[in-house]
């Protein structure tokens, strides 16, 4: 079955940049760790898109639509479908001051954030700072090796898939979802209730339900407490305290 628009998928992917041929992108962890890309406390796991959306460079989105579960391809996406020409009027200049103020070093290649904005140190002068405040892709040719892995097609699939790219570091299947009426209740477990920014994360995941789910009212979230029940070294001692106790004459 072919995907179309509006499809929930998952899909692994390698990104390389075509002139240089380095990898900047995979949702492999031996490719990540092969390439020099592994963050430790990364997630390593086939990529959650919903086609058609711009979750994913407009060229990479085209071309998913059309493609087969389990096919692979190699996809060219060009600077103008990527990650945009490169704009001179995103570079600037900034006073070493203010870098030293804020307890910064900067070094060419440094990523670092200014005024709210991520940009990159590009050269560091007499006294000023050359900042690069284009994406770090802009103007590159990028090159995508694509295997679609699945079509997600139940409802359940799809909350959970939304949940858990929002609220990155918990597994899907920890969260319960019912629907009710149009009315959606998401339990949160108990690992997730002091993750940071939980509040603006479940606003996020009720706006894309809502996006994509018109006929659902109202997103509620539940977080229950659980009762802890005994370990079993526990129960052992309790039950031996029991049978140890001297019986009434």
């Amino acid at each position: 079955m072919a995907i179309k628009n509006g499809d929930f998928i998952l899909a692994n992917l390698i990104c390389k940049v075509k002139e240089s041929g380095e990898i900047v992108e995979a949702t492999s962890e031996k490719t990540a760790r092969d390439s020099g890309l592994f963050k430790e406390g990364a997630t390593y796991e086939p990529m959650f898109v919903i086609v058609g959306e711009g979750w994913v460079p407009k060229g990479l989105d085209e071309s998913l639509a059309g493609m087969e579960v389990g096919q692979a391809a190699t996809i060219e996406v060009p600077p103008e479908k990527g990650y945009g020409l490169r704009d001179p009027s995103k570079m600037r200049l900034m006073p070493l001051r203010r870098f030293r103020a804020e307890g910064i070093t900067p070094l060419p290649g440094m990523m670092v954030h200014l005024e709210g904005k991520p940009a990159i140190v590009r050269a560091v002068g007499a006294g000023r700072v050359q900042l690069d405040y284009n994406h770090q892709l802009s103007g590159k040719t990028l090159i995508y090796d694509v295997t679609v892995e699945k079509i997600l097609e139940s409802f359940e699939e799809k909350v959970r898939a939304i949940l858990h790219r929002r609220i990155t570091g918990l597994e899907a299947e920890k969260f319960t979802t019912k629907l009710l009426e149009g009315n959606l209740t998401v339990e949160i477990p108990e690992e997730g209730f002091f993750l940071e920014g939980l509040q603006v994360l479940k606003q996020a995941v009720a706006a894309d339900i809502l996006k994509y789910y018109p006929e659902i009212r109202q997103v509620s979230f539940v977080e229950v407490m659980k009762r802890k029940e005994p370990v079993a070294a526990e129960k052992q001692s309790q039950q031996t305290t029991v049978e140890s106790s001297p019986k009434p004459e």
